[in-house]
C-alpha cells in the first residue's frame, strides 16, 4: 500500500485489517440468501396497549415512551402503524400521550440511574413505543433468573453466547460474546474504540431505517394529496356556489387534516441513537456492564464524544438524559461496596441545563437535578428533592468518593448539537440547599478537581478547545498553499516546521483522476440503473440489487457508509439518476479540509481541519493503474497499493470476510485470484492519499468501490473514516503487513520500524 514513511512504503496491503471499523458483531437475526446478507424488515405489529406509568413502575419494568433531545424538547412517540382512517382519533391519542408524558416525566426520567446497567432487560421488538429497554431494581447475580431479567451482572454464560457466521466477520470483528479471540490481549483503548465503532454501525443502520421509513410515509402522503387535487366533474360548481362560511370551514378541515399527517411523520420517528443503545444492551456488547467508581479504562482525560449515547455504551455516563449518573441500592449487596452509603454518584454532565450552575474549570458549583423546565428554558419551576442523584452527590461528599466530570458544549459537528469532553475526577467537598434564581429550593454541590491529572482541555464557560486554522494564511511553516494546484474542490496546504530549510512535497505530479498504464485495457462501462432523479426504490434500482437490495450509504452529514463491505456498487456513467443520488457519495471529491504536514520520524502526514464523522469518505487512492507483476520492488517504489479486494472477499491469507457480493465471484478462476493482479502506483503520479501514514490502531479503513465497470480486480480504492475523527488528528490506515513478509532482491527478509505511536503498536511495520 501507500504511505509517507520515507525509507519504505508498503507494497501490498489489504482493506481487511481495519474492517472492524463499521461492521458489527453477531447478526444472528439476519438471513443469508445466496451468500449475500439480507436485512430483514420488522413485521407489522399491532399497536401495543398503553400501560400507565404507575403500573410500569410497580412492575419494575420501564418502557420509555418519551423521546427527548439533549436540549429537553419532548416528543411523545406513537406506534409506527397507525390507523389512518380517523384524523380526529389520532389527534386525541396524541393529546392523551402528551398528557401522560407530562405527568410521568419527573419520576420516569430518573429511574434508570438507580439500576445497574447490566440488569437492563431488552423490551420485545413487538413493543413499538420503546427506545430504552426495561430495567429491574434488584441486582441480578450470575445464574439467577426471575423471568424478567435474563442478563447477568458479570460476563454472559457460555450457553448464551452466539457465534457469528463466517460471512459476518471483518478483521477484528467479534467471534463470541462481543469480543475477538484475543480479547485478553486487546488494549483498553482498542476496546473503547471498537465499542464506539459498533455503536456507530448500529446508529447508521437505524438512520438508514428511518430515512427509508420517512420516504415511504412521504410517498404515501404525496399520493393522498394528489388524490385530493383530482376532483370529479361537477365538483367545481359546488365549490363556487358554496357560502363563504362553508368555504372557510372546508379550508379549516383540510388544514387540520394536513397538520395531522405532519404529526404522524414526526411523532412516529424514533431516535436512532437510543435504538442503538437498546440494540447493544440486547446483544450484551456495551463495554462496562456494571457502573464503576473512578476512571473508565481506555477513556482518557480530554477524550471527546459526539452524543450522550456514546458515553452510555462505554459506561462513562449511564443515562442518555440525566445529568447525574449514580449507583443505586442494588450495588450495596456487593462485598466490594459494603463500606459505602448508597446511592453513590459516579459521573455528572455539565451542559448548561441549569441556570444556577457555576463552572470555573478546576472548581465547579453544580446544581442538583429535578424541578427545572424540561422544555429547555433552564428555569427552575419547583423545589428539588433530596433523593436519587441529589442524595447520591450528598453521599459522595460524606464518604469522599470521587465523581467523573463531563462537560458538554455546543457544536455543529454533532447530530445532537453538542460535543462532550471527559475532564477527569472531581471531589465533592461540600453541599448545601438555597433558594435559586427562580425562587425555588435547589441543592448545590461544590466539586474540586483531583491533583495529578492531565491538564484540562475544556475551559470555563465556553468550553473552548484548540481550534483548526481559520485560513491558510494562519499556518506556520507554510511551504505550499495548495499541492493540488486547484484540481481539488478544496485547497490542500502543506506545512514543514521540521526541516531547515523547509521544503514542500516533491518528486511526483498531483492528479485528481486515475491514470492507466499504456498497455492496460479498462473494461467497458456497466449497464446502469434507470431510476429517475434520485435512486429511492430498492426493488427497482439495479444498483441497489447489486448491493444486496439496499443502498450502502445514508444521506446524513453529506453521505456516510453504513458499514464496510466486500465491495460497494455505486451508480455510474450509464445510470439515469442525477449526480446528487445517494449512491454516488464517493464520487463527489474532497469534502473536508485536509493539510499535508511534515513529521520528525514518519515523513509527510495528513490531518483534517474539520471533524470527520464515522463512515464518511475522506479521499480516493489515486495513481497509475498497472499490472502487479510489472511494477518496481518495494525497495525502489514505496507508494504501491495492491487492489486485493478479491482476496478479502474470499478470505484468503487468513483474512476475515466482510459483508458483500460473494455471488458475483462465481465466474472467477480461484487460481488466478489468489494474488492481486493489478495495483495502483502513486510513486510518480498521485493525490493526497499517498501521504497518509500507517497506524497499528488507525482511524480510516479501505473500501473497494465499483462505479463505472464491475471488474473487482480493478476496483477503486477509497479511504473512509472508521471513527469520528476530531480536527487536527492525523489520518491513518493499516497497511496490512505481516511481520517478515517483505523479502529483498537478495532473498533476505527486510524490516522497517513502526513509529505510529499507538498504544497497541507492534513496533514493526514489516
Amino acid at each position: 500500500m501507500v504511505g509517507s514513511i520515507e525509507d519504505a512504503k508498503p507494497i501490498s496491503a489489504s482493506p481487511v485489517p481495519i474492517a472492524s471499523s463499521l461492521v458489527g458483531q453477531n447478526e444472528s437475526k439476519e438471513s443469508t440468501i445466496g451468500g449475500r446478507r439480507k436485512r430483514g424488515r420488522p413485521k407489522k405489529q399491532a399497536a401495543p396497549p398503553v400501560v400507565s406509568q404507575k403500573a410500569t413502575k410497580r412492575d419494575e419494568n420501564l418502557c420509555n415512551d418519551v423521546n427527548m433531545s439533549d436540549g429537553g424538547n419532548v416528543e411523545t412517540l406513537v406506534p409506527h402503524h397507525v390507523d389512518e382512517s380517523s384524523i380526529a382519533g389520532r389527534r386525541k391519542a396524541l393529546g392523551r400521550s402528551r398528557k401522560r408524558a407530562a405527568d410521568a416525566i419527573k419520576d420516569q426520567v430518573e429511574l434508570c440511574s438507580a439500576i445497574p446497567l447490566a440488569s437492563l432487560n431488552p423490551v420485545s421488538e413487538n413493543c413499538g413505543t420503546s427506545d430504552i429497554t426495561g430495567v429491574k431494581d434488584n441486582f441480578v447475580k450470575e445464574g439467577n433468573s426471575d423471568g424478567h431479567c435474563r442478563n447477568s451482572v458479570s460476563r454472559p454464560r457460555k450457553q448464551d453466547i452466539v457465534k457469528c457466521d463466517q460471512n459476518d466477520h471483518l478483521s477484528g470483528a467479534a467471534t463470541k460474546d462481543g469480543e475477538p479471540d484475543d480479547a485478553e490481549a486487546k488494549s483498553d483503548h482498542m476496546k473503547v474504540k471498537d465499542t464506539l465503532r459498533l455503536f456507530n454501525k448500529h446508529y447508521l443502520h437505524f438512520v438508514q431505517e428511518e430515512e427509508r421509513r420517512y420516504k415511504e410515509v412521504e410517498a404515501t402522503l404525496s399520493k393522498a394529496s394528489n388524490a385530493v387535487k383530482v376532483k370529479p366533474k361537477g365538483e367545481n360548481k359546488k365549490v363556487v356556489n358554496a357560502s363563504p362560511k362553508a368555504s372557510k370551514s372546508s379550508k379549516a378541515q383540510k388544514s387540520k387534516a394536513e397538520d395531522g399527517n405532519e404529526e404522524i411523520v414526526k411523532r412516529a420517528s424514533k431516535r436512532p441513537d437510543l435504538k442503538a443503545i437498546s440494540k447493544m444492551i440486547e446483544d450484551q456488547t456495551v463495554l462496562n456492564h456494571q457502573k464503576r467508581i473512578g476512571s473508565i479504562p481506555g477513556v482518557d482525560v480530554g477524550q471527546q464524544f459526539f452524543s450522550r449515547a456514546e458515553m452510555v455504551v462505554l459506561g462513562l455516563h449511564g443515562h442518555w438524559l440525566n445529568g447525574i449518573d449514580y449507583m443505586g441500592q442494588g450495588y450495596s449487596k456487593l462485598e466490594m461496596y459494603k463500606h459505602l452509603t448508597f446511592p453513590v454518584a459516579v459521573c455528572i454532565v455539565l451542559s448548561g441545563m441549569y441556570e444556577d450552575d457555576t463552572d470555573n474549570a478546576d472548581e465547579v458549583v453544580y446544581t442538583g437535578q429535578g424541578g427545572h423546565d424540561l422544555l429547555g428554558s433552564k428555569h427552575q419551576i419547583s423545589d428539588q428533592k433530596m433523593a436519587r442523584g441529589n442524595l447520591a452527590l450528598k453521599n459522595n461528599a460524606d464518604t469522599g468518593v470521587p465523581v467523573r466530570v463531563v462537560r458538554g458544549h455546543e457544536s455543529t459537528n454533532s447530530y445532537c448539537g453538542k460535543v462532550y469532553t471527559y475532564d477527569g475526577l472531581y471531589q465533592v467537598i461540600k453541599w448545601w440547599g438555597e433558594k435559586g434564581v427562580s425562587g425555588f429550593t435547589v441543592f448545590k454541590y461544590k466539586l474540586r478537581r483531583l491533583d495529578g491529572q492531565p491538564n484540562l482541555t475544556t475551559k470555563q464557560v465556553h468550553f473552548a478547545r484548540a481550534q483548526a486554522p481559520r485560513s491558510i494564511s494562519e499556518l506556520r511553516g507554510l511551504v505550499s498553499e495548495d499541492i493540488s494546484d486547484g484540481q481539488e474542490n478544496l485547497p490542500i496546504p502543506a506545512t514543514n516546521e521540521v526541516d531547515d530549510p523547509p521544503f514542500a512535497p516533491k518528486g511526483f505530479v498531483y492528479s485528481k483522476a486515475m491514470r492507466t498504464a499504456k498497455d492496460l485495457k479498462i473494461p467497458s462501462d456497466a449497464v446502469g440503473c434507470d431510476c429517475v432523479g434520485d435512486c429511492v426504490d430498492l426493488r427497482k434500482c439495479a444498483c441497489a440489487g447489486l448491493n444486496g437490495f439496499d443502498f450502502p450509504y445514508v444521506r446524513k452529514d453529506g453521505g456516510r457508509l453504513v458499514e464496510a463491505k466486500d465491495v460497494v456498487f455505486e451508480c455510474g456513467p450509464n445510470c439515469s439518476c442525477n449526480c446528487s443520488c445517494v449512491n454516488r457519495i464517493s464520487q463527489r471529491g474532497l469534502k473536508y479540509r485536509l493539510e499535508v504536514y511534515r513529521t520528525p520520524k514518519k515523513g509527510w502526514a495528513v490531518r483534517s481541519w474539520d471533524t470527520i464523522p464515522s463512515g464518511a469518505p475522506v479521499c480516493e487512492y489515486i495513481g497509475v493503474l498497472e499490472r502487479s507483476d510489472e511494477v518496481d520492488s518495494v525497495s525502489e517504489n514505496s507508494y504501491i497499493f495492491d487492489i486485493d479486494c478479491l482476496q478479502t472477499m474470499k478470505g484468503l491469507d487468513g483474512r476475515e470476510r466482510r459483508r458483500g457480493a460473494l455471488a458475483s465471484l462465481s465466474n472467477i478462476d480461484d487460481k488466478q485470484s489468489d494474488v492481486p493482479e493489478y495495483c495502483i502506483n502513486a510513486g510518480s503520479v498521485g493525490n493526497v492519499a499517498r501521504f497518509i501514514n500507517h497506524s497499528c490502531e488507525p482511524n480510516l479503513f479501505v473500501q473497494c468501490v465499483l462505479s463505472s465497470h464491475h471488474d473487482f480486480k480493478m476496483a477503486r480504492v477509497v479511504l473512509f473514516a472508521a471513527d469520528t475523527i476530531p480536527p487536527l488528528q492525523e489520518l491513518t490506515y493499516d497497511y496490512g503487513y505481516a511481520l517478515d513478509s517483505v523479502v529483498g532482491p537478495d532473498g533476505k527478509v527486510k524490516t522497517l520500524n513502526c513509529y505510529c505511536g499507538a498504544t497497541g503498536c507492534k513496533k514493526r511495520l514489516y
